[in-house]
């Protein structure tokens, strides 16, 4: 009963601030379930090889902060509240990803997706579906790596990401994959264009087809990590 009601509190909280940056947003009432876009963190958690641009340390669903870029940006516990509650899109890529395990997201997707439902929300945070975390409790197909050791997994094109955060003042950028780049990326310029605008990334995001297109609201709940460029995050669908 007690976390029933810290769970309660918690929603209004955020719905609350919501409010208190979109003055014509729906009222709490509105939203009658909430789904949970987390993979849960269990001893099997998928761990990445460690990088220049990624840590061994991260794994499951997490955010990657601008601080992840350079140093003087926002380190997760910096990032400002007003931009982890936001109206949430889905981009469900997924039928363009089957037999295309390389597929680069497009400006043209994008642009179908406006085409059915109207122009993404400025100040949104962006999620592509790719059906790829149907492969997660199996960290050899999650991968996908060939016999050289290259992983093989969908991500955004860097047109795409230009496009969402030039054109639509996205505030964050997220998928169902270990990264928004691509698997076979050297050097992951969606990545590093991103954090360097001040976009946090969300990865190994779960259960994005249980989520609406559009007409949703994202509440993501990092870990306040001090001085923490990356950490793990709850990331919760609020559906109307």
């Amino acid at each position: 009963m007690k976390r029933t009601l810290i769970v309660g509190y918690v929603l209004a909280l955020a719905l609350f601030l919501f409010g208190q940056r979109h003055p014509d947003a729906s009222s709490p009432a509105e939203f009658h379930a909430a789904v949970d876009l987390t993979h849960s963190m269990g001893p099997q958690a998928l761990r990445y090889k460690p990088s220049k641009l990624m840590s061994s340390e991260l794994f499951g669903t997490r955010i990657d902060a601008p601080a992840h870029f350079a140093h003087g940006l926002w380190t997760v516990d910096q990032i400002p509240t007003d931009r982890l509650i936001a109206p949430l899109v889905v981009l469900d890529v997924s039928a363009n990803v089957k037999g295309r395990a390389d597929y680069q997201i497009s400006v043209d997707d994008i642009a179908q997706w406006e085409q059915a439902h109207n122009q993404i929300p400025l100040g949104s945070v962006v999620i592509a579906r790719t059906g790829w975390d149907s492969r997660w409790q199996s960290a050899k197909s999650y991968r996908n790596a060939d016999p050289k050791g290259t992983m093989h997994f969908p991500g955004y094109s860097s047109d795409a990401a230009k496009f969402l955060i030039e054109g639509r003042d996205t505030l964050g950028l997220g998928i169902d994959t270990l990264s928004i780049d691509y698997g076979p990326s050297k050097d992951f310029p969606v990545r590093q264009y991103t954090l360097a605008h001040s976009v946090y990334q969300l990865e190994n995001v779960a259960n994005l087809d249980q989520a609406p297109a559009i007409g949703g609201m994202v509440v993501v709940a990092p870990t306040k990590l001090e001085s923490s460029a990356s950490g793990p995050v709850r990331i919760l669908a609020l559906v109307r």
